[in-house]
């Protein structure tokens, strides 16, 4: 009977031994944790726990496949072991730990660790190369390393940071800064920094500085000339020049389509050219030349003849006026019929001005406002009183001679003590007079009018009156009554008798 018991008890015990091993298996759930990221060379720690188990517990540090890394026993349950690690290249993939207790095991989570190479050797290429461009055109800058991972890019221009929220200049994609349209705005230095971060550790290396610059395309030329005087010997000078654009430029000059001389402006955007030149003879039709690695432009053309100054020279004045009507100022103007470089001269009742470069301390000028415009052939008298009126005559002569001839003007005279009226105001005033004399006339014919109706009014009245004397005197004397009548009527009435007999 006892037997049979114990044959009856053994099956329930072994269940319940099952039972004890399959929940202690399922209890066991080590976790790990350790860092995600890692710079290279750096020493790192894995930590595993499996909080529910109360025997020891052995943990193993399992890599990427399986490999066994690392092995740590905890004589006492619910205890963390810790598992160091130098990161070297082969140290990025995938950890997890397992926990073995009473023949129990447990697989704990999984943690991709990612090496992280600081940067080094970073410098700056350009897209084109050198960094030379055209206004309008591409430049695209890389911030290259030699080695390095996870990293981000911080571009400086001029010293200052580049954001795309703070430029619209620029376009930042990855390791690059995009210049879509440069402009001479772009012309500066630039460097970047590459970094990484782990946690709150940074890492950066920066580029040295490369120098960008933006050329503007040269602008198409202008010519001028001059001549000068030494001795009996006449020297002349062609300049070319351009308003804008990038140096340096070459500048040629050619006469009557020949070239005969070509010059590299390195420094400014202008050549002369010195030439053969005589008064009074054509010497030819000079051009001038620019020319760039990437245009090349012409002037106009232009005849190298000096004309002497000569002909007529006239004077006119003429006055400006203020918003309310009043004078301000009078400009006088010279005009000579001929001459290529004619150097005028302004004189006051014979009196020479000096001009504005000839100032001397020791002279009491002519006159203390006035200026001088368009090459001395315009003289404004800023202020007018009684020293600024007279007899105004100017005179011209060779600019380039100075013991040449002056031809003179007629004078003209410049009057400032009584106002000056427009023509405006002119205008106006007679306006106002034929107005107001229509005005009289009107009156006047309207008046005539009304007088005309009133005397025809009266005259109407006065005969009605003597019809109706004339028609009561015989009622009178038929009815043998002598009627009664009031003073006024007596007069009519006598009136009336003396007009009838």
């Amino acid at each position: 009977m006892r037997n049979l018991q114990t044959l009856n008890v053994l099956p329930i015990l072994a269940l319940a031994s099952l039972f004890i091993k399959i929940s202690g298996l399922i209890s066991l759930q080590p976790v790990l944790t350790g860092p995600d990221l890692a710079y290279l060379s750096s020493r790192v720690a894995f930590r595993c726990v499996a909080p529910a188990s109360s025997l020891p517990v052995t943990y193993e540090l399992m890599g990427e496949g399986g490999v066994l890394i690392a092995t740590h026993t905890a004589p006492e349950g619910n205890q963390t072991v810790a598992f160091f690690l130098k990161v070297t290249a082969t140290s990025e993939g995938s950890y997890h730990c397992r926990a073995t207790a009473g023949g129990s095991t447990g697989v704990s989570n999984s943690i991709k660790l990612s090496v992280v190479t600081p940067a080094s050797h970073t410098r700056v290429t350009s897209e084109p190369f050198p960094p030379v461009a055209y206004e309008r055109s591409r430049v695209v800058l890389s911030c290259d390393v030699t080695k390095g991972s996870h990293l981000s890019y911080t571009w400086f221009f001029n010293r200052k940071e580049v954001t795309s929220s703070t430029s619209s200049f620029f376009s930042l994609t990855g390791n690059k800064l995009v210049m879509g349209k440069v402009i001479p705005e772009h012309t500066g230095y630039y460097y970047c920094m590459a970094w990484s971060r782990v946690q709150d550790i940074k890492r950066f290396s920066s580029s040295a500085e490369v120098h960008v610059t933006v050329k503007v395309y040269v602008s198409k030329p202008s010519i001028s000339f001059s001549i000068s005087k030494e001795g009996a010997t006449y020297t002349g000078n062609v300049t070319c020049r351009s308003t804008r654009g990038s140096p340096p430029v070459n500048f040629s000059l050619s006469l009557d389509d020949r070239e005969v001389a070509s010059l590299t402006a390195t420094e400014s955007l202008a050549a002369w050219f010195p030439v053969a030149m005589e008064p009074g003879r054509d010497m030819g039709v000079a051009r001038c030349r620019v020319k760039t690695e990437v245009q090349e432009l012409m002037s106009e053309p232009v005849t190298l003849e000096v004309v002497p100054v000569g002909g007529d020279v006239k004077a006119e004045v003429e006055y400006l006026f203020r918003a309310d009507s009043t004078l301000a100022a009078a400009r006088l103007s010279c005009r000579v019929s001929r001459g290529t470089f004619p150097y005028v001269s302004w004189l006051l009742n014979n009196s020479v001005l000096p001009s504005e470069t000839q100032v001397d301390t020791h002279v009491q000028p002519v006159l203390s406002h006035y200026a001088l415009a368009d090459q001395r052939r315009t003289l404004l008298l800023a202020k007018l009183g009684r020293e600024e009126s007279g007899y105004y005559r100017c005179r011209a002569r060779d600019s380039y001679d100075d013991s040449g001839p002056w031809v003179e003007s007629a004078a003209v005279l410049v009057r400032v003590t009584e106002p000056v009226t427009t023509t405006t105001e002119v205008i106006t005033i007679a306006f106002c007079c034929f107005l107001l004399l229509m005005l009289a006339v009107g009156v006047v014919i309207v008046y005539k009018m009304f007088d005309r109706e009133k005397a025809h009014a009266r005259t109407a009245t006065t005969n009605s009156s003597s019809d109706a004397l004339h028609l009561s005197a015989p009622s009178s004397q038929s009815g043998g009554k002598q009627a009664d009548v009031s003073p006024t009527d007596c007069d009519v009435l006598n009136r009336t008798v003396d007009i009838t007999v």
